[in-house]
């Protein structure tokens, strides 16, 4: 087989050409002549008739030199066509000819020596106009210049999206020399690009003509993979001059400052939103676990992927927290937010437990230096001095840590723990930014955590002041078996008001007791306790119940600006009846076996306080078995339903078969109290009994 027969040929192509013609031979319109011997013309293209002027029939069998030279060339001419006729290598340059009209055309000649099977000699002369062929090696020249020189990134490539040039300029952006890219297709030779993309753009483009400008493609190059670089693309499709598609070419603007620049103007907004998110979401409530699970999912995903508060032990105890710039630190651990399931979670100290760090780990630093502590890039043996453990050293390493920021909480000049962020899937490591706006998370929330370590310390004190005040375990009374309930308000700021009491009487006779001081806090807890031993005392000079209220009332109104709801109760198991007063509390609930429970209806009265107000007593039968509930109102009221439902709730409750006092303390507890509820309840629950079964006598 021959090396034309072996050749592909497009058989749709006549003469079975074997691709589309090239465009540059056109815009050149190279002109072809061949002369014999005798310097005749015998071949005649038809670019040289379009370029001289002359026809095929006006051309051919003419002396060239007399058709196309001015008489004073002759010479030269009959010289230099000796020249190519010895053969010594033909002749090329420019020659004055004379177009049939008889204007003077430059042309540009390459003339050689032919010699057929016969050892016959011809000159075959190729000519291009010389303006037409300057312009297009300046065109060349100007275009192979700029590329080369450009600043921007220039490449071309194939139909096959293989490239076939790249400039100086790309070669530096990719970090590739040109030869590394010629041949290549694009996705071999960039891979750290999204090819995919670019690829489908770039037959995009091929297909349908229209160029695609300024696209933004981001990426790490190898050259330098600390940092993002940017750049805009721009591809446009390359067609001859008789629209033949050669291929594509793209330009490349490295855009890395202006990425730069906008990425950080979006950061500032997106901090900016941080922080106003996190003054809405931190510090919702007094609560001082809540406020720290609050700082915690601010945290993440925003500004890390790993967030814990950890406060120190000695703060939520009370004593100053001191800074002491060395030694260990003990913290306890209040809260940890992660933006999506992760070992360094389960690596980090649970909610409630207590961890000693010594001097050397970094949050002991944090919060003995009272400074942020920022280690951008975590290596192994940083993972020691930030776990509490070698296990958690590992799990912090599994979890693919890289990043590690503390900053100390700080508030009113006290360090009281530290917010400690980690970063696994976020690639950036922690900057001075991110230290910035960490710690001014953790200064809002500081404040917030303050206060609710403070309310905390109330609310004990509260509590404690509280149960100190209540009865300790009341003992059964003659005739009647009790019950009772304490329940403090969650927040600390209301705790403090109601109280009951079981007073022991002459006669046998047992005085019940609930009150409700209006107020919260110590002030109220101390003013309950006053109350409470007014009434003890009072109730030892075996007084009428509305007398008793009226002592009480004085002595309230003296106190000043303090208003207490009560509820005063003397059971006479001998004579089977209850007398009750009441100074504007909730009606009491008598059960009785067998009937619907009731809501006693009693002369309400006026608070104790409001002076010069008159007080009732009403007798009620009490017999064996019979039931008289007595509450405050954070047992009924909330803020979502009227008091008319919420007492019928209570009746319901009340009226399913008959349980153990505790039990029915229990379910009332249970069923009426809701989370969040923002007062305390004091519930005290008498059932008769006959006197009997407990072989108890009459106290003297």
């Amino acid at each position: 087989m021959s090396a034309i027969e072996s050749f592909p040929v497009d058989p749709a192509r006549p003469g079975g050409s074997t691709s589309e013609p090239s465009g540059l031979l056109d815009v050149l319109n190279v002109a072809a002549v061949v002369l014999d011997a005798d310097g005749r013309i015998v071949l005649w293209s038809p670019q040289a008739a379009e370029l001289f002027g002359y026809t095929t029939d006006e051309a051919l069998g003419q002396y060239a030199g007399r058709l196309l030279v001015h008489e004073r060339h002759l010479e030269l001419v009959r010289h230099l066509f000796a020249e190519v006729m010895a053969g010594d290598g033909g002749w090329t340059g420019v020659f004055p000819v004379r177009h049939k009209d008889g204007s003077p055309l430059l042309v540009e000649f390459r003339n050689m020596r032919l010699e057929n099977d016969r050892k016959d000699l011809y000159a075959l002369g190729l000519a291009t106009e010389q303006t037409t062929l300057r312009t297009v090696e300046r065109d060349l020249a100007l275009s192979t210049r700029l590329i080369s020189q450009s600043p921007i990134g220039l490449a071309v490539v194939d139909t096959d999206l293989r490239y076939v040039m790249v400039n100086p300029a790309l070669e530096r952006i990719n970090g590739l020399p040109a030869a590394a890219h010629i041949g290549r297709h694009v996705r071999d030779a960039v891979p750290f690009l999204d090819t995919e993309a670019i690829e489908a753009a770039m037959c995009e483009v091929l297909a349908t003509g229209t160029p695609i400008l300024d696209r933004e493609s981001v990426a790490r190059i190898p050259a330098d993979p600390d940092r993002e670089h940017a750049w805009s693309v721009s591809f446009y499709r390359l067609e001859s001059s008789n629209g033949k598609v050669l291929g594509l070419a793209t330009s490349v603007v490295d855009v890395t400052e202006r990425h730069i620049a906008t990425s950080e103007a979006a950061q500032a907004r997106q901090r900016l939103s941080l922080v106003a998110d996190a003054s809405m979401r931190i510090g919702t409530t007094l609560d001082l676990d809540q406020t720290a699970r609050e700082l915690a999912e601010v945290s993440v995903p925003e500004l890390a992927d790993v967030a814990a508060v950890d406060v120190l032990d000695s703060v939520l105890n009370g004593r100053s927290a001191v800074v002491k710039n060395e030694g260990h630190a003990v913290f306890r651990a209040l809260a940890v937010a992660a933006s999506y399931p992760t070992d360094a979670v389960r690596a980090a100290d649970q909610p409630g437990e207590i961890a000693r760090y010594d001097a050397d780990r970094l949050v002991t630093h944090c919060v003995n230096t009272a400074s942020p502590v920022r280690v951008a890039r975590v290596q192994r043996e940083d993972l020691s001095r930030i776990a509490r453990s070698p296990e958690a050293a590992e799990m912090l390493a599994a979890a693919g840590v890289h990043s590690y920021l503390a900053v100390p909480l700080i508030a009113r000049g006290e360090v009281l723990g530290a917010l400690d962020l980690k970063r696994t899937r976020n690639p950036e490591p922690f900057n001075a930014d991110d230290e910035v706006l960490a710690g001014e998370l953790a200064a809002r929330a500081a404040v917030c955590i303050d206060n609710a370590r403070w309310y905390r310390q109330v609310r004990n004190t509260a509590l404690t002041l509280q149960r100190s005040l209540l009865p300790q375990q009341p003992p059964d009374q003659p005739g009647l078996e009790i019950a009772y309930r304490y329940q403090p308000a969650e927040a600390a700021s209301e705790v403090g008001g109601d109280w009951f009491d079981v007073i022991p009487l002459t006669g046998g006779k047992t005085a019940l007791v609930v009150g409700d001081v209006m107020g919260s806090g110590i002030s109220a807890a101390a003013t309950m306790g006053q109350l409470r031993t007014a009434t003890r005392t009072l109730a030892e000079l075996d007084l009428d119940p509305a007398q008793v209220q009226r002592h009480l009332d004085r002595l309230t109104d003296r106190m000043g600006q303090t208003i207490t709801t009560c509820i005063y109760a003397v059971y006479d198991p001998s004579k089977g009846h209850c007398l009750i007063s009441s100074a504007g509390h909730l009606p009491p609930v008598l059960v009785r076996p067998g009937k619907p429970p009731e809501l006693l209806d009693l002369p309400t009265g006026a608070p104790l306080g409001v002076g010069e107000v008159a007080f009732h007593t009403t007798k009620v039968a009490m017999h064996p078995g019979d039931e008289l509930v007595l509450y405050t109102d954070g047992l009924v009221e909330t803020r979502v339903q009227a008091i008319d439902e919420r007492l019928d709730a209570l009746l319901a409750l009340l009226a399913k078969p008959q349980r153990s006092l505790e039990e029915t303390c229990d379910v009332l507890l249970h069923a009426l109290r809701q989370p969040g509820d923002h007062d305390d309840v004091a519930l005290l629950i008498a059932r008769a009994r006959p006197l009997t079964d407990t072989g108890a006598t009459t106290p003297t």
